[in-house]
């Protein structure tokens, strides 16, 4: 486990309900008492199928592990929110897709008692429909020594693959991996109706791309372009040699 505590004890909060916050729920209640608070979401009651009590910020906030799972952009208030109820030894993670700027932020907000992991599960609801196991989670260690043993409990319990690094390094992959997935797909989204029935099988793969991050919130889309520091090089370079290419064909170099 990732403290040592019996199950019995062990709580683990999630600050922000939406999407993402029920994924996290759905894998992760067999094996945590779960609380969860969102303003969306009921002041109080219990989800039975996914294990999680609602409860107010202050309560969820003084689980032993406790997970932001909300927009980068509103990670600042979140931390505003929650930082007066952390107790001593408590573990924050966050799941945000960019890590360098949550990394920074967390750090400089977030009390000096508590140990701090920025995590990036390298999927979402719709690439985990048939299940995590196999799937990818990246894990920046900020604060504390904890990073080990969450690694193995990941690998071991939920059977992820676990690679630990730096914000900056995480950023600078993700900038291409991530940044150019969502960004061909919306240049393709926008292109519809697209052909459906003499398809290659090549072209299938790109649509099936294409759907695994269609129906992303708009946030997701913007904290990846926008905020990773690596991102806009990676955009202009994929339009620079886009237009190269466009020119050597004979198109318009406009």
């Amino acid at each position: 486990m990732l403290n040592s505590d019996s199950k019995d004890q062990v709580t683990l909060g999630i600050i922000g309900f939406g999407a993402f916050g029920r994924l996290i729920a759905q894998h992760l209640h067999p094996y945590f008492q779960l609380y969860a608070f969102d303003p969306a979401a009921p002041a109080a009651g219990r989800d039975e199928s996914l294990g999680v009590t609602f409860a107010d910020i202050a309560t969820v906030a003084k689980c032993r592990i406790v997970v932001l799972a909300m927009p980068v952009n509103q990670l600042e208030q979140a931390i505003a929110a929650i930082s007066p109820h952390l107790e001593p030894g408590t573990l924050v993670l966050d799941v945000g897709s960019v890590k360098v700027i949550p990394a920074n932020i967390m750090r400089r907000d977030l009390p000096a008692h508590v140990d701090i992991i920025g995590t990036h599960p390298l999927f979402g609801p719709q690439s985990a429909r048939e299940g995590i196991k196999g799937l990818k989670i990246a894990l920046c260690p900020i604060r504390g020594g904890r990073v080990g043993r969450v690694a193995a409990f990941l690998r071991a319990t939920l059977g992820l693959k676990v690679f630990v690094t730096t914000p900056e390094a995480h950023d600078q992959e993700l900038a291409t991996v991530q940044g150019l997935t969502h960004l061909i797909a919306k240049v393709l989204v926008q292109m519809e109706p697209l052909p459906t029935r003499m398809t290659t099988s090549s072209f299938d793969m790109i649509m099936k791309a294409v759907e695994m991050v269609r129906y992303d919130a708009p946030e997701v889309f913007l904290a990846i372009e926008r905020s990773n520091p690596y991102s806009a090089s990676v955009r202009e370079q994929f339009f620079k040699l886009s237009a190269d290419l466009n020119s050597s064909l004979g198109g318009s170099k406009s």
